[in-house]
């Protein structure tokens, strides 16, 4: 009998110099039509006078001014996240639904066949463009404490901040344990030196970040809607959870409505990643989640999203980590090998 699955997908900042040759390095030669989708990906790009996927990650060194260039992270990381989700055994996963974090909506829209693999690939390239050209910055704050509880402390901390600069410092996202703000260079700058260090980390300001899932995002949102039509959008395949923690059930949806929410609202407004896992496993009560690269960053605020609904039973990063260690752990992360084995049924070397 095949297990159910929640398909997660990462956001900006997860290809790093660890994940440099990591999506050409998995795709073993068993897998055609994986390879015949880089191609296609890497097509457009040269089309769009850009570096390919394959010239990005085959480099001999990672080079921050390269692979950091929005529209080529993002590349990197739909295009690793997409063909980790092709490799996924169907023979013995069932996917029941998919969500993302921030741009991960992106590669979840892919996944789920909203998107011609041209389309996606170039309003990923474009939606990179488009926000990396806005104002702004973006850091993080923990709203927990080292074993994963909620801290009233922390969270005071943060609101006193976003009351101490109204439109100009916002909640970008909810990410499980941290609170990720974005708004202007001179708020965030404030708000930063004001925050009491944590863990000598925090507040973490995010290079190369803009003010995104923010008012300041509008202009980026304008041009968008004007350069994507709705009908290059289609109804998911595979249900969607997006950043409000709204579903969009598979065939019915209205194309019209996912590219308005796509395009305008998830650009603009704070992404509730938290909600959204809160709401996927609630409504779907899948047997794992799986956690498609590049990198495996995603776990912490996965599990604390989790933590905070006390799902099944876990309520600290002690009863996590114990439910880990089980043969099939239910959180499985396709950037470690061992969990990608079992996600694939091939060993770490090959898709």
């Amino acid at each position: 009998m095949k297990k159910t699955a929640l398909v997660v997908c990462p956001g900006r900042g997860t290809y790093n110099k660890p994940e440099l040759g990591s999506i050409s390095s998995k795709i073993g030669e068993d897998s055609a039509k994986i390879r015949d989708i880089m191609q296609q990906i890497d097509d457009v790009r040269a089309e769009l006078g850009v570096p390919t996927v394959a010239e990005l990650d085959q480099m001999d060194l990672y080079k921050s001014r390269i692979h950091q260039a929005p529209d080529n992270a993002a590349a990197l990381i739909y295009a690793a996240g997409y063909t980790d989700f092709l490799a996924i055994n169907r023979d013995e996963y069932e996917v029941v639904a998919i969500t993302g974090n921030s741009m991960g909506w992106y590669t979840a829209m892919a996944c789920a066949g909203c998107w011609s693999v041209d389309t996606s690939t170039r309003l990923v390239t474009n939606m990179a463009q488009l926000t990396a050209g806005g104002e702004g910055a973006q850091f993080i704050y923990p709203l927990v404490d080292a074993n994963w509880q909620p801290s009233a402390e922390y969270r005071s901390r943060i609101a006193e901040q976003l009351a101490a600069h109204p439109g100009e410092l916002m909640m970008s996202i909810n990410y499980g344990g941290y609170a990720v703000l974005a708004g202007s260079t001179a708020a965030c700058e404030a708000a930063m030196a004001a925050l009491p260090p944590v863990d000598e980390r925090f507040p973490l300001l995010l290079p190369g970040h803009a003010a995104f899932h923010t008012s300041l995002m509008s202009e980026a949102s304008e041009s968008a809607l004007e350069r994507w039509p709705a009908v290059l959008f289609k109804a998911p395949s595979t249900p969607l959870i997006d950043g409000r923690g709204h579903c969009w059930p598979s065939h019915i949806t209205s194309a019209e409505a996912l590219h308005d929410y796509t395009l305008g609202h998830q650009v603009t407004q704070t992404y509730d990643f938290t909600r959204a896992i809160q709401v996927a496993v609630k409504e779907y009560a899948p047997d794992h989640i799986i956690l498609l690269g590049p990198g495996s960053g995603l776990g912490g605020a996965v599990a604390q999203a989790l933590i905070q609904c006390n799902w099944q039973g876990l309520d600290s990063k002690e009863s996590f980590s114990k439910r880990q260690q089980q043969p099939q752990p239910y959180v499985l992360s396709m950037g470690l090998p061992e969990q990608r084995a079992l996600v694939t049924g091939h060993d770490a070397e090959k898709i």
